[in-house]
């Protein structure tokens, strides 16, 4: 016998609503005006017959391929650590980055001074699941992004400075933990989202139906 809609976990029916938005709207089901409509909705609703109403006119599932490219796209990056488990940056009177899909070591030692450091975490490959950043920021700016599948603990201290942490840190037990030490003095550092659930959400369905219109 089947659980009854209204006991089932909300975000269970919220997560297999989107499956089917974006599966349908991949196949050119919906319009893609339609499908962000409706993945608002699905994203603020807290009713469930509300949430799977905005599928109830659709008939196409999920498969075991969509779930495997979801599970690729959304699920955090991790390989076998083969290479420096130190990583040194210093920014001084310049700037330094690192972004795309870079190998995360297990420490991350930054100098700021004067200057600007910018870790791009979004499309990362972790090779640990702990990561720390040491920072030693003097008169500089540091900007740390993250997807929301992360957890960020922020334990530096400023003086005279701006430390802002805007990541959610509400990712699962086997999400990476980043953990940022160190000192901000007369300086910056702000970690936040770069990009959000609903806009991977956007770009995870887009790239499916171009994929899906080039095997026509």
């Amino acid at each position: 016998m089947s659980v009854i809609l209204e006991d089932r976990p909300i975000e269970q029916v919220r997560e297999e609503t989107i499956d089917q938005l974006i599966f349908n709207y991949s196949h050119g089901v919906i319009s893609a005006e339609a499908f962000e409509r409706r993945l608002d909705d699905a994203m603020s609703s807290d009713t469930h017959q509300e949430i799977v109403d905005l599928v109830a006119d659709l008939t196409l599932k999920a498969d075991t391929k969509y779930n495997d490219n979801k599970e690729h796209q959304f699920t955090p990056s991790y390989t076998k650590g083969d290479s420096d488990d130190n990583l040194n940056l210093n920014s001084i009177l310049g700037n330094v980055e690192r972004s795309g899909q870079w190998n995360v070591p297990k420490t991350i030692i930054i100098n700021s001074i004067l200057g600007e450091a910018v870790l791009d975490f979004t499309d990362a490959i972790f090779q640990h699941q702990h990561v720390t950043i040491k920072l030693n920021c003097i008169l500089g700016s540091n900007k740390v992004y993250v997807p929301e599948n992360i957890n960020v603990v922020c334990k530096s201290f400023g003086i005279i400075s701006s430390i802002e942490n805007k990541a959610p840190s509400m990712a699962n037990k086997q999400a990476p933990v980043i953990t940022i030490e160190g000192k901000v003095v007369l300086g910056s550092l702000s970690v936040s989202i770069k990009r959000t659930i609903k806009e991977k959400f956007i770009a995870f369905a887009n790239n499916l139906k171009a994929a899906f219109d080039s095997e026509k």
